[in-house]
């Protein structure tokens, strides 16, 4: 086992406009002891727009800014820039973020030379209809009924009248080039995939149809224990240690109170990223203190960012999608711990 501590809520909302409902999910960059946190902020209404303060140390906010540093500018994205993860590879941050326009959910990517101006690219996952998804993901293989029931569910969650596209979330980077490729995970319920490109300019209508056309090898992770049944989905950027990358994402499980949402943690390997090194087989982290049980969304602990000061990991994350809080633990006993879980290659 290893030492976990709470530290508790650094970021609620304020009176201001744009952030009068709701601060989570925060996109976090370590400059030494600077960390930049872009974080979703929602006013009332569920309008989301990216918020952005200044840390000095893992928790010490020294400046925060009273207006969005990102805010909707296309009709993909007119009714939220949500969820926030950035990257820095080379010399170019790489900002993802969830667009919403009020029915569709599909993942997008600005980039920014000096975190004050972002260059928008637009949708960069696939944009199709969720038959034609799965007329292409089983032209190869059979896909689990998960998928469809998702995709139901989302339906039903808006008007009928909506043309109603295939969601896909949880767009993150890899914080550097793999083999000269950029590679990323993204989220199509229930599990995480990966893809990679050779430059961003590459995401085309036919990039995806080839790489749907092959699904299922793009599915990394699947529910696997009781804590994340229901569905996972990406978390945090990537974090590169000796023995691989470490991938902490977001588990859920379905109870009769409702979804639980618990922060899970995996291993994969440093040069195919697809492979599974290792799983805990527990939760994280999962809620527990008031704060996390109840707000905006009950049940809900939600990792987007990290920071490192020392042998000390800081994880940032979504609480009760109403606020925003840190936890932390030792790096090299999470991979101690980590390293116990191996999986069987059999499996």
């Amino acid at each position: 086992m290893f030492n976990f501590i709470k530290e508790g809520i650094i970021l609620h909302k304020t009176d201001l406009t744009f952030e009068n409902e709701s601060v989570l999910n925060p996109a976090i960059m370590q400059e030494g002891d600077t960390l930049h946190m872009f974080y979703r902020a929602v006013r009332h209404g569920n309008f989301s727009t990216i918020g952005y303060c200044r840390l000095h140390g893992p928790m010490n906010v020294v400046d925060r800014m009273e207006e969005p540093l990102l805010s909707p500018l296309y009709d993909y994205e007119s009714h939220g820039i949500e969820d926030p993860r950035i990257v820095k590879i080379d010399d170019l941050y790489y900002l993802t973020y969830t667009a919403y326009d009020g029915a569709n959910a599909m993942g997008a990517l600005a980039t920014s030379k000096d975190l004050v101006t972002f260059e928008r690219h637009g949708i960069i996952t696939p944009q199709i209809s969720h038959e034609e998804f799965q007329k292409l993901a089983e032209s190869n293989c059979a896909l689990n009924e998960k998928y469809k029931r998702f995709y139901n569910y989302n339906k039903n969650a808006v008007c009928s009248e909506v043309n109603l596209l295939l969601w896909d979330k949880n767009v993150i980077f890899f914080p550097k080039k793999i083999n000269n490729k950029f590679y990323f995970l993204h989220r199509i319920k229930p599990d995480i995939q990966i893809a990679c490109v050779d430059s961003i300019d590459n995401f085309t209508s036919e990039f995806w149809e080839n790489y749907l056309s092959h699904f299922e090898a793009s599915i990394i992770l699947s529910p696997k224990y009781e804590h994340e049944i229901s569905y996972i989905g990406g978390g945090c950027p990537p974090i590169e240690t000796e023995v691989g990358w470490l991938l902490i994402y977001h588990g859920v499980c379905d109870t009769a109170e409702g979804y639980i949402y618990s922060a899970c943690v995996a291993l994969m390997d440093l040069e195919n990223p697809a492979i599974e090194i290792a799983r805990l087989p527990y939760p994280l982290f999962r809620p527990q203190l008031e704060w996390e049980l109840k707000g905006y969304v009950n049940n809900v602990v939600f990792p987007t960012g990290t920071a490192t000061f020392g042998n000390t990991l800081y994880i940032y994350y979504g609480a009760a999608d109403q606020c925003i809080a840190v936890a932390s633990l030792h790096l090299d006993e999470l991979l101690k711990e980590l390293l116990i879980h191996k999986r069987n290659r059999n499996e």
